[in-house]
């Protein structure tokens, strides 16, 4: 029996899905089969926890139409370890968890707590589950550390996504067993580029090289001798030489799928044997490595593009800012120090503008976003946050890095093997209606069609950067599209308006780049590739996977030339790309946890302090305001903003008040008070300066500025 929602459509009885918990006491049930999320009230969720899978039934609807929903049964309870901070509160122990998505404390027996004290950072976990009438029960399995040690947020942050921080004992002692260097039979088979100055180019602290670059003038076209193009050779660390399918080494780099970056610290994907001697490009040591070799014309079009083994001797390790310096004073100081590169530099630098140029024809999508790094001092506090900024050097290199992982994603799709592919869809619908009518808000002419192209965003982004909201408006555009994924179903990389992309370039640090390695290296060979043993699927798995088969349902391999056949090779590899994909979004976000952490507590020390700053994002419950001083953001809620009723305008991106009419719009400057650091739930509240204060009221100040251009 199926009941019936209010517009008739049928309801199952029992729907299954994934528990998400809110700190403040409700959950949702993320449904399997992609429906909209259910909510269940506090009392539901006083026998589950976050992350539990349960079979749920729709009680009622509320007002708003949305599904509330009855717990039935609980399918499935996994391992997870909770960290937390352990108290005892009047004689009891207790772990109270540091993820507010879980809702209960731990009751722990004072045997089961062990060495810990009050007080400290410990893991538990649970011995018996939450129950109607009960809390779960749970014991002390690993002591962290006090709150303040310096690098807690980041052992917090590990734990608390499940990133893997270890190596297995195999994988430590099969590295160990690897040489100190090239040896003499590993040059069998492969082209000696040993005399070819190839350098590598990264930033000040970079500790291990995946790349590296040569640049000369060629004849690309036609019968001359004068030259018409450049030769670009690409040159990436052959990991697969040394990381064998199905190995030790393979089975943990496989589960981490990719290396995670923290402030002052990084958990590789490859133990530092490998990621920072034996694979890393390293100058004046021969490495293995495997080489895209391209010939580019005028027009910043490969023509043509072989891959093959080699060994390569790097001749300078560079950084952005040395190279930065040579292109813009060929006789300076630093072009002095390595006279000898100068040349090469000019002639990557002149490749690297024909490469632009033919990105800007094919009409790619190149945003400008404010990116920040943080800068920490040796205990792990915040000096400051500074802006990260990107030279020509950074283009140059990103440029050539596109180039190849182009040629590879050709390269295996005529090679007729399968493989993964990085692949980036156009805005959805629901996300495209909202960047339309925020732009029609703001009378941007240059609208977008039903099925935007890449160059219509470029084209907006274009007729936009000298507007003073111009961030504003790029951030919109980019918060429109679909994160990319890795899929061995083929269907372009939308914003690099690519019809084939992937990833060859970093197999030091990604998982899928090495799965490419193998691939280029079967074609070349005329063998099948083999895939390692595949992970057992978790809940970031599902997601995706109902988002790439909802995607290959309506898609067609080779962007619409050839019938998908769902083979069952076809979907390993899938699993293989959900597996990477999943675990990629695991480490930007536990990354991102450890910079809100490090935020929050860097904004503990300025409470109650002024800041000018700019409304970032606009929601029904207030504005997140971005300090331009700190590039430090917090929310400013709508009950802040004064006594009359305010009503959010989700096609404007903004906040009207009914009586006033005063208006808080994306890009409005405020001035703002930091009122309140959460530190647990990473969370900064600001308040705007009244009238009585120093400044004039910021909402009218942005009103009036608005009102007077006649926009938002």
């Amino acid at each position: 029996m199926k009941k019936e929602t209010k517009t008739g459509a049928a309801l199952p009885d029992e729907i299954e899905g994934t528990v998400q918990g809110h700190r403040d006491g409700h959950g949702f049930v993320s449904r399997d089969d992609g429906g909209a999320d259910i909510y269940l009230p506090p009392g539901e969720m006083r026998a589950v926890l976050h992350r539990d899978r349960v079979k749920v039934r729709v009680a009622r609807h509320d007002r708003r139409g949305r599904p509330e929903g009855r717990v039935l049964e609980i399918v499935e309870r996994p391992r997870q370890p909770i960290i937390g901070r352990l108290l005892a509160e009047g004689g009891v122990w207790l772990v109270a968890p540091e993820d507010k998505r879980y809702g209960q404390d731990v009751l722990v027996a004072k045997p089961a707590a062990g060495q810990a004290k009050a007080g400290q950072i410990v893991v538990a976990e649970l011995t018996e589950p939450p129950a109607l009438y009960g809390q779960p029960v749970g014991r002390v399995k690993e002591v962290l550390g006090e709150i303040d040690d310096p690098g807690m947020e980041i052992e917090i942050a590990v734990r608390k996504y499940g990133v893997p921080h270890e190596f297995s004992e195999a994988a430590v002692a099969q590295a160990r067993t690897l040489p100190d260097h090239v040896l003499p039979s590993d040059g069998k088979g492969r082209i000696d580029l040993t005399d070819v100055p190839l350098v590598t180019i990264d930033g000040e602290d970079a500790r291990d090289f995946d790349d590296a670059v040569y640049c000369q003038p060629a004849v690309v076209s036609g019968r001359g001798k004068k030259p018409n193009g450049w030769r670009l050779l690409v040159a990436i660390a052959d990991v697969s030489h040394y990381v064998k399918t199905g190995s030790a080494l393979d089975a943990d780099a496989y589960e981490r799928a990719t290396s995670v970056y923290f402030p002052r610290r990084v958990i590789p994907m490859l133990p530092e044997k490998l990621s920072n001697g034996l694979c890393s490009l390293n100058p004046q040591v021969e490495r293995l490595c495997m080489v895209c070799d391209m010939l580019v014309n005028a027009q910043g079009e490969v023509t043509a593009y072989q891959f093959y083994p080699a060994v390569m001797r790097s001749h300078a390790r560079l950084t952005y800012t040395e190279v930065a310096a040579i292109l813009t004073n060929t006789h300076g100081p630093e072009a002095q120090r390595q006279s000898a590169r100068v040349q090469e530099l000019l002639h990557l630098h002149d490749v690297y503008r024909a490469l632009l140029a033919a990105r800007q024809a094919r009409g790619a999508v190149d945003l400008e976003t404010v990116e920040t790094e943080i800068i920490c001092d040796e205990a792990g506090r915040i000096q400051r946050i500074a802006p990260r900024t990107r030279n020509d050097a950074h283009k140059l290199i990103e440029e050539a890095m596109l180039a190849a992982n182009v040629c590879a994603a050709d390269f295996i799709a005529q090679g007729k093997q399968p493989g993964l592919y990085r692949v980036h869809d156009g805005p959805p619908p629901e996300k495209l209606e909202v960047l339309q009518g925020y732009l029609t808000a703001l009378g941007i002419g240059h609208g977008l069609s039903q099925e935007p192209r890449p160059s219509e965003f470029q084209r907006i982004a274009q007729a936009t950067q000298e507007r003073p909201d111009a961030e504003q408006i790029h951030t919109m555009l980019l918060r429109s599209m679909s994160q990319a994924l890795y899929t061995p179903v083929n269907s372009g990389h939308f914003g690099l308006a690519f019809q084939a992309y992937t990833h060859f370039t970093s197999p030091i640090r990604r998982y899928p780049d090495l799965l490419v390695h193998r691939v280029i290296k079967a074609i070349l060979a005329g063998r099948k590739v083999r895939l390692p043993p595949l992970p057992t699927p978790g809940e970031a798995h599902a997601k995706l996977g109902k988002r790439l088969q909802k995607n290959s349902a309506s898609s067609k391999q080779n962007n619409g030339k050839q019938p998908i056949r769902r083979t069952a090779e076809l979907q390993a590899w899938e699993a293989a790309g959900l597996h990477c994909s999943a675990n990629e979004r695991r480490a930007d976000e536990a990354s991102r946890d450890v910079q809100a952490w490090l935020k929050c507590k860097y904004m503990r020390e300025h409470l109650g302090e002024e800041y000018d700053g700019t409304v970032s994002a606009v929601t029904g419950f207030g504005l997140f305001v971005t300090l331009r001083q700190l590039y430090v953001e917090g929310l400013v809620h709508i009950t802040e903003l004064g006594g009359e009723y305010f009503r959010f305008d989700e096609a404007r991106q903004e906040l009207r008040g009914e009586r006033t009419g005063i208006r808080y719009g994306l890009g409005a400057k405020v001035r703002v008070q930091v009122s309140r650091v959460d530190l647990d739930a990473r969370k900064i509240d600001f308040r705007p300066v009244r009238e009585s204060d120093a400044s004039p009221p910021p909402a009218k100040a942005a009103g009036a500025k608005r009102a007077g251009r006649g926009k938002i």
